[in-house]
Order: structure tokens, then C-alpha cells, then sequence
């Protein structure tokens, strides 16, 4: 039975989401865990709940100095007797980092980098310092992308291998198909559209239940290039799709008051249960500037659903031959395919039998765990 304290930033989506399927899996095989990290994020994942032991954290998002010291200080309190630390971010990693400088072999420090750095500026060559602290320091990086992957090569990391971070198995829809169209119509009628063809009352006439619906699942954030997405809703297009876009951010005013005044056909649906929008999804529409390795696209792919995607990051390894790619902040190419798939029913069949077979091959929650333990040098 080995130790391994696992850290993390602050975080509210993927990381921790991660960070807890491992905390889980490593418990169940009988690892004494200690999930390090800010107390919000034991608030929002209850890792404790996994069997996991948890020590509060504060790892703020920008560094500072003073802060940074205390909690390497605290990080290192917290490694001593431990075979393993994990840090997940490049934050949490260069903090690790510093708080094993000096250490002699043990514990093992394993870095998963999450994201690709793509600040410029002051803050840019600070988190390029970051990560050649990581890779000096890491036994092993763990990135999530190809390119992330050759970047910390290029800073000098011993060892980089791709991690694996599945999504958990798809649920099952928690509302019938139908009441989700008719609240995306009904929904899309309250925003006083022209054109729609939606009645002025607030009812979701039967025309508009049966417009495509195009499911963009992201955090209203720069990285998503969300606004190249509605740069695109304007379409025309056949058929007058809805496009919907779940999830919530920094940018949703921005966002809404852009629908608004575009008279755009777009909702901001808030965060969702996958499953139930998945469900009545024509087709899935991914226009981020970078990703790694997103959960949302392997739900879309589980799912079989078509998937139009920037060809960025991790993107097209995850969807081989199941998406459409298209560069990112092109809205025009964005809109061309979006129209293409619309008018091609033999594509979108076929793109949707591609991505079923995909979301197959998928790896698992137990090859993530897999993974990991060899990165450890641990047997599985």
C-alpha cells in the first residue's frame, strides 16, 4: 500500500472532476490518498467522500511570491513519508516542484499539464519559467495533448507520456426528448426573435421543436471561441437550426447581449445534464482555440453524434475520422461546414456511425487508472 497526495488549483470543471475519479479508483485499490488543494473544491467534489483524505490549499490561480512560498511550505509538509505526489496544473505542478526541491528520490513527483499556456507578455514568460521548473523537477509529465506534450520536451522533461483523463460512463437521460426540445423552443421564443417562425404567446409551436439543434457544451470563456460560434449562428442555413450552447462563464452577459441584438438563433442553456441535450442533438459544434483531451467531446462521441470541432490540441487524435475539423477563429470555414452537414444527410449518418464506433474505443476510468500507476513505477 503506498501514500500519494494528489494536487490540485482551484478548479471547477475537468481537473477536479479528474482528480476525484483517480482519488476513487486509488482508494479502491487499497493507496492511502491525500487530495491537497483550495477548500471550494472539497466543497463542490467532496473527495473525502471517496475514501480520500483532504488538507486545504490555497493555490491561486496568478502567481505570488509570498503566498507561493507559504504554500510550498505547506506542500511540503504534507508530501513528507508520502512514494507519491501528483499535481495536476501547471501551478500546482511548479509549486510541487519547488516544495521537493531537495529531496532525495522519494516521493516521486508525477505533473498532469491540463492545459496548453497561451498567455504572451509578462504573464507569458512567467509560466514559461513555470514549466521548466516542471520539467527540471518532474519525474514524469503527464500531458494532455500531443503539442503539450512536445512543448515540455522542448523544455527539457525527462519523461512525457499522454494522460489519460476519460469522461465518466454517459447517463441516461433524465427527462423524456421531447420536453427538452419543447423548453429549447420555448426558450428560444422568449427572447423575441424575428423569423422564427415561434409564437408570440411563449408556446413552442411544433415547427420549432423540430428545428436541428446544434450543442455547443463549454465554460462561456475566451478559450472556447465562442464567439466565433456565433459568428456562424447567423447562418442562413437549411432547416433554421438552434443552436444551444451549455454551460456558464465570465462571458455569458457579453454573450447574451450580443444574441440579443443579433436577434441571433442561439440559447444560452446554462449547465445541463450531458445526456439530456445529447439526446436531441443533431449535431455537436466544438469552436475553442485550444483543447486537450474534452470531456464534452468524448460524451459527443459516446453519444454518436456528428461532431463539427476546431482542429486544435488533442481534438483530432480523440475524434479520428468521426468530426469535421476546421481551423479555429474561422467562422467562415465553421459555417460552411455547419451548412454542409445540414444538407448532406448521408454525411451526418455517416459521420454519427463513425463517432459511435469512436466513443467505443474510448479509453476508460480503469485504463486512466492504469495509467497513472505506471507513472507511479506501481504495479496496477
Amino acid at each position: 500500500m503506498s501514500r500519494i497526495v494528489l494536487v490540485l488549483g482551484s478548479s471547477m470543471g475537468g481537473v477536479a472532476r479528474h482528480v476525484r475519479m483517480l482519488a476513487g479508483g486509488l482508494v479502491t485499490r487499497g493507496h492511502r490518498v491525500l487530495v491537497a488543494g483550495p477548500g471550494g473544491t472539497e466543497e463542490a467534489f467532496s473527495f473525502t467522500g471517496t475514501g480520500a483524505g483532504f488538507a486545504e490549499v490555497e493555490i491561486a490561480d496568478r502567481p505570488h511570491p509570498a503566498h507561493d512560498l507559504r504554500t510550498a511550505l505547506r506542500l511540503r509538509g504534507l508530501a513528507r513519508g508520502a512514494d507519491v505526489v501528483h499535481a495536476h496544473g501547471l501551478r500546482a505542478g511548479a509549486l510541487a516542484a519547488l516544495a521537493l526541491t531537495g529531496s532525495r528520490g522519494w516521493p516521486r513527483l508525477v505533473v498532469t499539464l491540463h492545459n496548453a499556456v497561451t498567455a504572451g507578455g509578462a504573464i507569458g514568460v512567467v509560466y514559461r519559467l513555470l514549466e521548466r521548473i516542471v520539467a527540471r523537477r518532474a519525474e514524469r509529465v503527464l500531458a494532455i495533448s500531443p503539442d503539450v506534450a512536445q512543448r515540455m520536451r522542448g523544455r527539457g522533461a525527462r519523461r512525457v507520456d499522454l494522460a489519460v483523463v476519460p469522461a465518466p460512463p454517459l447517463a441516461e437521460p433524465a427527462r423524456p426528448a421531447e420536453d427538452v426540445r419543447a423548453e429549447i423552443a420555448t426558450r428560444l421564443s422568449g427572447t423575441g426573435l424575428s423569423g422564427t417562425g415561434l409564437s408570440s404567446t411563449g408556446h413552442a409551436p411544433q415547427a420549432a421543436r423540430e428545428r436541428p439543434i446544434l450543442l455547443t457544451v463549454a465554460r462561456l470563456a475566451q478559450q472556447k471561441g465562442l464567439e466565433t460560434l456565433l459568428d456562424a449562428a447567423a447562418g442562413p442555413y437549411k432547416g433554421d437550426p438552434v443552436f444551444v450552447i451549455a454551460g456558464d462563464g465570465p462571458l455569458r452577459e457579453e454573450l447574451q447581449a450580443r444574441v440579443d441584438a443579433e436577434e441571433l438563433p442561439v440559447v444560452l442553456y446554462g449547465w445541463a445534464e450531458p445526456a439530456d441535450l445529447l439526446q436531441v442533438a443533431t449535431a455537436v459544434i466544438v469552436p475553442s482555440r485550444w483543447e486537450g483531451q474534452p470531456l464534452s467531446v468524448q460524451e459527443a462521441l459516446r453519444a454518436g453524434r456528428p461532431i463539427i470541432a476546431t482542429r486544435v490540441g488533442g481534438v483530432p487524435a480523440m475524434v479520428g475520422e468521426a468530426a469535421l475539423l476546421v481551423p479555429p477563429q474561422d467562422p467562415g470555414a465553421l459555417s460552411r461546414e455547419i451548412g454542409r452537414l445540414l444538407g448532406e444527410p448521408a454525411l451526418a449518418a455517416r459521420l454519427a456511425q463513425a463517432s459511435e464506433r469512436r466513443g467505443r474505443e474510448l479509453p476508460d476510468e480503469d485504463a486512466a487508472l492504469r495509467a497513472v500507476l505506471a507513472a507511479y513505477g506501481l504495479a496496477s
